[in-house]
């Protein structure tokens, strides 16, 4: 098939990817049509920011997830001091 007047098969199935992905990752925010339409260059940079705030957002996951799971040797326990109650002496018998 001849790109000449069209679209190779090639450059035709990244283009319905990319618009796949924006409509689909755009969270409704997006419709084919819209898309379709768009200047290449601005459709484009929709997706470029759209994969950047999901690489940020899978980031802050990890990190989060690394510090959640992150051993810790150590007991946590309530800070609360002991009262004076619990320190008195014993009282002696006469």
């Amino acid at each position: 098939m001849s790109g000449f007047f069209g679209l190779t098969p090639e450059y035709r199935k990244a283009l319905f990817s990319q618009i796949h992905e924006i409509v689909f990752h755009g969270k409704g925010g997006y419709d084919f049509t819209t898309v379709y339409d768009m200047p290449i260059w601005l459709r484009n940079f929709t997706f470029k920011k759209l994969e950047e705030w999901y690489e940020k957002e899978k980031e802050a996951n990890e990190n989060q997830n690394k510090q959640l799971k992150a051993p810790s040797n150590d007991i946590h326990r309530p800070n609360i001091n002991p009262s004076n109650v619990y320190n008195t002496s014993v009282p002696t018998k006469k």
